[in-house]
């Protein structure tokens, strides 16, 4: 099962403290708007989201067509069908992609810990 770009999305209390942080780790800016309260941070191919007061808990995320550096993929697997591949194994889908639709859409589950995971595709 190819999922895509993996990154982990913090909920962060500060976003211009949890920025310096990384920064100071390696980590540039490579996306986002921080008076949004979100940034898109990398380290040679690792990948982390900063966001203030957009959800509850860390989340892990797949972005299906997409390489760790945001770029397109010439071939992926949509995330309707990896929704399906998921049901079929009986995974339980908690918010999911509209099977009749094209282009853009995620869906959400969470793993046996209680672990969000997020499969967002862009394109």
């Amino acid at each position: 099962m190819k999922l895509g770009a993996f990154s982990v999305s913090l909920n962060v209390k500060d976003i211009n403290r949890s920025k310096e942080f990384y920064e100071k780790l390696g980590f540039q800016v490579m996306g986002g708007d921080v008076n949004q309260n979100w940034l898109i941070m990398k380290n040679e191919s690792t990948v982390i989201g900063l966001f203030q007061g957009m959800f509850e808990k860390n989340i892990l995320t797949f972005n299906p067509g997409w390489n760790e550096n945001a770029e397109n993929l010439e071939s992926f697997t949509d995330v309707r069908d990896l929704q399906k591949q998921l049901k079929e194994q009986g995974i339980e889908i908690l918010s999911g992609a509209d099977e009749t639709t094209e282009g853009p859409a995620s869906f959400t589950i969470e793993d046996p810990d209680g672990n969000p995971i997020l499969v967002d595709q862009h394109r």
